[in-house]
């Protein structure tokens, strides 16, 4: 089993080489998957289910890790674990731990399978998903969406949206922005930023074509000096443009790509800050950015949150929630920097 970890380990480091990560989650040291397979089967068979170890083990591990815990789990028990964790588990501890069974990419394709299927369109998952995860996330999204449900990712998502904002969202998905260069290349960025200005403030209408192919196929280092070369030619910053010139799903799809080509992880620090204040906590948009970036950016994540909300990410969960659904948040974010 150990092979396989190392193959899934290696495979994590690959994707997105060139950016570099900020995981809370990290291999644990002095791994032994048989003990945490024991360990997990008594907490799982005792009486009233003993939710703290289960925390404990599984939020301490990386995918790979429990990946191990799973395959160890099912030579000791001669089950599969994750039935055995949705059995034992409910409410949000539930939604969380079966996440952390998911690969992030397997987690990602699960998140925009289940806003697009069955009737009506969750747009807010959707756009998240989409419009933040960077092209090499997107690339191994499709991959696994495929494996995962046998479709086509193009494809759903082509027949769930319509307009502009469909045309953007499979702009993205198929993947075509340039990987960052060394060379900066100061005509492109200036003819880039005059064209964005043309096919909106400047004109009646807004050529929305000119957006989409421009911010779906630049790299973002070039893309952030754009929107800084932007404010040369129009009296609006970019954010402020969008907001001016689309509406809809359009709009908050331009305004998620702008803010994460911006600041990506500024922009999941107000997202989890809006949620943990708004009435009756946001729990399902806590989980999954939570969930979904515990082994990518969450580290950085919970430094600009605390930079721009006066208070750890930490301090915020044990204020808006509770139980074991805080316990199993904290033990994923980690103890305060």
């Amino acid at each position: 089993m150990a092979m396989v970890s190392e193959i899934l380990g290696q495979l994590s480091l690959n994707i997105g080489a060139h950016e570099p990560t900020f995981p809370t989650v990290v291999p644990f040291k002095d791994f032994d998957p048989d003990k945490d397979a024991a360990r997990i089967e008594t907490a799982i068979k005792t009486k009233g289910v003993d939710e703290q170890t289960i925390i404990d083990v599984l939020t301490k591990r990386t995918y790979s890790q429990r990946t191990d815990i799973a395959f160890a789990y099912e030579r000791r028990a001669k089950k599969d674990m994750v039935s055995a964790l949705k059995g034992a588990l409910s409410g949000s501890l539930e939604s969380v731990i079966l996440g952390l069974m998911k690969s992030t990419a397997q987690y990602d394709a699960s998140l925009i399978r289940g806003s697009i299927k069955g009737a009506g369109t969750d747009e807010e998952t959707l756009i998240e998903v989409l419009c933040s995860r960077s092209n090499s996330e997107l690339v191994e999204i499709k991959k696994v969406y495929t494996e995962l449900f046998k479709k086509d990712l193009e494809k759903d998502v082509a027949g769930d949206t319509s307009g502009n904002f469909a045309k953007l969202l499979l702009a993205l998905v198929q993947t075509k922005r340039a990987e960052p260069s060394s060379v900066v290349d100061y005509e492109k960025i200036d003819e880039d930023a005059k064209a964005l200005y043309e096919a909106g403030v400047k004109i009646k209408g807004t050529n929305v074509p000119v957006w989409i192919s421009i911010m779906s196929e630049r790299s973002v280092p070039h893309l952030k000096k754009v929107f800084e070369r932007y404010k040369n030619y129009s009296p609006y910053d970019m954010q402020e443009s969008i907001v001016k010139e689309v509406k809809g799903d359009l709009q908050k799809s331009f305004l998620v790509l702008v803010k994460c080509f911006e600041n990506k992880q500024l922009y999941f620090a107000s997202l989890l800050n809006e949620a943990m204040k708004s009435k009756g906590a946001k729990e399902k948009v806590v989980t999954r950015i939570i969930v979904s970036r515990c082994e990518v950016d969450l580290k950085k994540i919970c430094s600009e949150y605390k930079t721009n909300f006066g208070e750890s990410l930490q301090k915020t969960i044990l204020e808006h929630t509770k139980g074991d659904y805080q316990k199993v948040l904290l033990g994923l974010c980690g103890p305060e920097e």
